[in-house]
């Protein structure tokens, strides 16, 4: 099985190289701004297909959740199980090397006296020794009909403030609606909503559950959930990475 991951899953050195060459001052000032920042053509649309291709073979996951069971929209995902398929075990500490920085930042200016170490296995470590052992990045599936609640994706008491989904399949071509969307409550304001546009292969970086703004008299949190709106035509497939683990 490892040497099919990584026959039809590997990242060549191009793409990988990529992430380095990502304007990540960009995304920081779009972070900053809107809590969202778009990173385009992350994956090659050949990866996109291969990680979709996944989601039949329950032998990549550890379990399979019906969002309707649970009162969470309709439609369905799987959590990966260790090892991760190389895709995703190779952007994962990629991906959290360069928004680590944002991370602490962002802790500091709220007054949450929480700092993460510079690299993710260090960051999955502590994770692991407060029970939280069980991985995280997972592959959504909506048809026709689906659609994802506002929520955040907390897992423990040792949370990772941004995370990143990326869209395997085209819109136009492999489904219609589905657009993935944004909340920010503001303290004694009315919610705002973002709808984030994407690509096949785009990646979204996006606050998990709070982030700072600035305020005229100073910084104050926001509240942050995220979702997907009503799949009208098709089928969509999202992979979610999100760094810290799950009880």
């Amino acid at each position: 099985m490892a040497t099919f991951k990584q026959a039809a899953l590997s990242i060549d050195p191009p793409a990988a190289a990529g992430i380095d060459a990502i304007d990540w001052a960009l995304v920081e000032h779009e972070l900053d701004a809107r809590g969202c920042a778009v990173l385009t053509q992350l994956l090659r649309p050949d990866d996109c297909r291969a990680l979709a291709a996944l989601y039949p073979d329950d032998i990549h996951f550890r379990s399979r959740v019906v969002m309707a069971r649970h009162g969470f929209g309709r439609g369905e995902y799987k959590y990966f199980s260790y090892p991760l398929p190389d895709p995703i075990a190779q952007l994962r500490p990629q991906l959290y090397a360069h928004l680590v920085p944002f991370a602490n930042r962002w802790n500091a200016t709220m007054g949450i006296d929480v700092q993460y170490p510079g690299e993710h296995a260090a960051f999955l470590a502590r994770c692991h020794q407060a029970g939280q052992t069980r991985s995280t990045p997972l592959l959504l599936q909506y048809v026709e009909g689906d659609y994802n609640c506002l929520h955040q994706d907390l897992y423990g008491e040792h949370v990772f403030p941004l995370q990143v989904a990326i869209l395997l399949s085209e819109p136009g071509r492999d489904f219609e609606g589905g657009e993935f969307v944004l909340t920010e409550q503001r303290p004694r304001m009315q919610s705002r909503a973002e709808v984030v546009p994407l690509r096949q292969g785009d990646a979204v970086v996006f606050a998990v559950h709070n982030r700072p703004v600035q305020g005229t008299r100073g910084s104050y949190r926001v509240n942050m959930r995220h979702g997907v709106s009503r799949l009208r035509a098709g089928r969509r497939h999202t992979l979610g990475v999100i760094f810290h683990d799950a009880k």
